[in-house]
């Protein structure tokens, strides 16, 4: 939003008590500064009414915060579209045309290939009106199509217009397939070399050439030159996360890296992934919604110093303190550059070609560079939290269950009247959740489904797609937490009424395959793939499946999803002590309800030697709440089973009972009796 649009008497306001706040930044900055903000997701650290404040001045004054509070919020307010939905592709076509381009690629994605992107990096949805948070679209002179998964079936065609746009299966039919079959031979295929990682370019590559035309890494995004009311790229604060948090200072970490990238006769690592450059370097943003992330880059040098490239402006003093004199701060601007110096002193550099934009690599290659293509030297050791990581995390889930339970009695109560829809159970629980010390943000949005929505994997509830609960089917839940002790994602099934035969069946076998997992003992070395199947084998027992992955990896205050760990049948990565985990096997009977029991999991040591000494690993169970014990047969549950759901719920009522009112503590003492 131009400054000009701010109102004259706020404008007045904002530049009297700049002018009488110690240190504060200039006007044109702190107008800047805040449309940064309104770029920024309006949850987690940039909105922290103790923190934002501090990026105009080190100590805000009370008139300070009152003025630029309204001038944020003037400059959030909503504004007519600059151009019509229907008019976007007609136009970036006759952009593309006056490049001499014939077709250009828009990724769901931004320059860290990140699962949460900033509004400016909303591309894909300002074009297309899908909102998905996956897919791709494709853009040639005479056609157009969306690929999206399996997830966004429905929405795709709700949201899209299907006359300009094909709507595919990235699986059935990928991109690169279609563009061989659809692209004009003697053509130019663009790609914003940025927005997509060195792997995804040789694929285009390859079909581009494979149709006998040509591709093309453009300078220049032609969607952002014709978007203009395109969003400001976010500028929310950053700030230092503690050591009783983190657990190990950034030195050390530093260090540590930097000796292994010694070893490998590596001379650099260059860092595109924000959680990657927050858990090294002990910050933590709010550039993105739901992840607390501040999108940056890093290069991690052999002798332990760093280069971080972000905008300086986000920084706030405590945290360039914290940062220290072995952190180089530089802006983005600078990155080139830095890379070029890398590739004159002929350095072997590490990078993950999944995970690094083409531009970056591209650099390196032409400045001379040895780039050695190995992961991300971050992603394994932030994997396997250590022991404070893991002391936050059952301490975060702990309150979090606190929430959880009230949510759990609350949707007893009212559920069943016929009142509640899926949008306002939601808002209950996010109500919930706000009154827990320490919460900061949701850790993705809340799925919430009653019956047939339920039976949609990442089904997103909406005023025009949700649902009332009523007694008859089931209400899956699933949501999580950001606190700065730990990340959290629970689900839970809530049978609304009486349960039939079949869907206790159902939930039963689900729950049967939640428990095989929870209480797997395994061989150092065992991978994901090779659990995969405890927690499908009751479900095969009737004929059933699931479709998606048992568990993925989770962050600590970082991404809910989080590699390299995952319980999948393409779960190659060995399991180590301290990584995070979910278990989350269900069962969705489509245009009927979706079943689905989540508890996080920690992997630990066992305490039990296997035969001559062998090591033994095991999971420890971190997340409290109540089962539906009125949606569980019984009689399919084996003595072993029962004894551990039962163990499971007096845990429940020991840890969490105590931070319970009254009222709530009488409901999950019921609820959680024993079987």
């Amino acid at each position: 939003m131009p400054a000009s649009v701010l109102a004259a008497a706020l404008q007045n306001d904002l530049a009297k008590a700049l002018a009488a706040c110690p240190q504060s930044v200039a006007m044109t900055d702190a107008l800047d500064l805040l449309q940064g903000l309104t770029g920024a997701p309006q949850t987690g650290l940039a909105t922290e009414d103790a923190i934002w404040p501090k990026l105009f001045a080190p100590s805000p004054s009370r008139e300070l915060v009152t003025a630029l509070t309204a001038a944020r919020v003037a400059m959030a307010e909503p504004r007519p579209a600059a151009m019509a939905l229907s008019e976007r592709l007609p136009v970036l076509r006759a952009e593309l045309q006056r490049r001499n381009q014939h077709g250009f690629v828009i990724p769901h994605g931004d320059e860290h290939q990140s699962e949460f992107i900033p509004a400016a990096s909303e591309r894909l949805a300002w074009l297309t009106g899908f909102t998905g948070s996956a897919g791709i679209a494709i853009v040639l002179a005479q056609k157009a199509a969306v690929f999206i998964d399996g997830r966004y079936t429905l929405q795709v065609r709700d949201q899209v217009d299907t006359d300009a746009f094909e709507t595919l299966h990235v699986i059935e039919q990928p991109p690169a397939d279609w563009l061989a079959a659809n692209l004009p031979a003697d053509t130019t295929l663009a790609l914003d070399p940025w927005l997509h990682s060195a792997d995804a370019v040789q694929r285009f590559q390859e079909a581009v050439t494979k149709a006998g035309a040509r591709l093309e890494l453009v300078e220049a995004n032609p969607v952002d030159a014709i978007w203009e009311d395109r969003p400001a790229r976010p500028l929310a604060p950053v700030i230092p996360h503690p050591i009783e948090f983190a657990g190990e200072a950034t030195e050390a970490k530093r260090q540590r890296l930097a000796e292994t990238m010694s070893g490998n006769g590596q001379n650099a690592a260059v860092l595109c992934q924000p959680d990657s450059v927050a858990w090294l370097l002990n910050i933590r943003g709010g550039d993105t919604a739901h992840t607390p992330l501040p999108l940056s880059f890093a290069i991690l040098h052999d002798d332990g110093r760093a280069d971080l490239f972000c905008d300086a402006r986000k920084l706030l003093a405590e945290t360039k303190q914290h940062l220290g004199n072995g952190v180089q701060i530089a802006p983005l601007s600078a990155l080139g550059d830095t890379l070029d110096r890398l590739g004159a002193a002929e350095a072997k550099v590490l990078a993950d070609r999944q995970s690094t934009p083409a531009w970056v690599l591209n650099r390196l290659a032409a400045a001379g560079a040895v780039v050695a293509n190995g992961a991300d030297p971050c992603v394994a050791p932030r994997a396997a939290k250590n022991a404070v990581e893991v002391a936050g995390a059952r301490a975060a889930h702990k309150r979090d269950a606190v929430a959880i339970t009230r949510f759990l009695a609350w949707i007893d109560q009212h559920g069943p009247s016929g009142t509640v829809g899926e949008v306002r159970a939601a808002e209950q629980l996010l109500a919930f959740r706000q009154e827990v010390e320490g919460f900061r943000d949701q850790s993705f949005p809340t799925i919430s489904g009653y019956g047939p929505n339920g039976a949609i994997v990442h089904y997103r509830a909406t005023a025009e797609t949700e649902r009332k609960l009523e007694p008859g089917s089931f209400y899956l839940v699933d949501s999580g937490g950001q606190f700065p002790d730990g990340t959290t994602d629970i689900t839970r099934t809530v049978s609304i009424g009486e349960a039939t035969e079949d869907m206790r069946r159902a939930f039963t076998r689900v729950l049967q395959g939640h428990i095989g997992l929870a209480t797997a003992r395994f061989p150092v070395g065992t991978n994901g793939t090779q659990l995969d199947t405890l927690a499908r084998a009751p479900l095969w027992s009737d004929g059933l499946d699931f479709d998606h992955g048992t568990g993925h990896g989770v962050g600590s205050y970082l991404g809910v999803h989080e590699g390299p760990q995952r319980v999948a049948k393409t779960g190659a990565v060995a399991f180590v002590p301290g990584m995070i985990v979910s278990n989350e096997p269900g069962y969705y009977k489509a245009g009927a309800f979706g079943i689905r029991t989540e508890n996080l999991l920690v992997v630990r040591e066992s305490a039990e030697m296997g035969d001559a000494g062998r090591k033994f690993l095991e999971f420890e169970t971190i997340t409290l709440a109540p089962f539906d014990r009125r949606a569980i047969d019984v009689s399919l549950l084996t003595l072993a089973e029962r004894d551990w759901l039962n163990a499971y719920h007096a845990r429940v009522r020991a840890e969490v009972g105590p931070g319970l009112d009254a009222e709530t503590r009488s409901w999950m003492e019921h609820a959680t009796a024993a079987v």
